[in-house]
């Protein structure tokens, strides 16, 4: 089963590897984007694109892990499964490392590569899942004026009003205010969810 909005990207410079390959997943019912080099594939590219990747490890110009920094260099969270006839222990620790999700070497069986691309499409839907609530987070905290984002700050460390409003030298019913401003901006519906938003966007507490 997989899922309808995802793409296959394949990078190998074997045309007979990537016919092959782009049938198989056809039939399988995966929609398929072949290249036969890492700079082909970059300069086609879309950062909304979901899937996830297959990648050579030994191609003529740029090869599969100079592919696999550049496209953590360029912060593309597209999970990357390393298929290849050249694998070794110490190319397979670094790519791993380097956050690939799988490597295999051909020849390779049909439900373990399918298995492998079932799971790093899983990977890739929580990845975009996960940069979503953090890009609306930071946008609600970006509404937030500065003295605001200061009550806040000091709401989500478990400041009574009091003490927020002795510290930010201000009134206790303007320190009320403030965080009646910050509820409604952020959509937070009470104080643990304000927390939830906050680590989302990357605020450290």
């Amino acid at each position: 089963m997989n899922d309808a909005n995802a793409t296959v990207f394949l990078v190998d410079d074997d045309s007979a590897v990537r016919d092959a390959l782009t049938l198989m997943f056809e039939q399988e019912g995966f929609a398929i984007k072949a290249f036969d080099s890492a700079d082909a594939f970059l300069a086609a590219y879309q950062p909304e694109n979901f899937g996830c990747a297959i990648i050579d490890i030994r191609m003529p110009g740029m090869d599969g892990l100079q592919l696999q920094e550049a496209l953590n260099k360029l912060n593309i969270m597209l999970p990357i499964i390393f298929l290849t006839g050249h694998g070794d222990i110490p190319k397979s620790v670094k790519a791993i490392k380097a956050g690939a999700v799988d490597f295999l070497t051909k020849p390779v069986t049909r439900e373990k590569l399918m298995a492998s691309v079932q799971a790093a499409i899983q990977e890739s839907a929580k990845k975009l899942s996960e940069n979503s609530h953090h890009q609306d987070a930071l946008s609600h905290l970006n509404s937030l004026t500065s003295r605001e984002r200061d009550v806040m700050m000091l709401a989500i460390l478990g400041q009574p009003n009091k003490e927020i409003a002795r510290r930010l030298g201000i009134s206790h019913r303007t320190v009320e205010i403030h965080k009646s401003k910050i509820m409604h901006k952020t959509g937070a519906v009470n104080l643990l969810d304000l927390v939830r938003i906050a680590h989302e966007s990357g605020i450290t507490f």
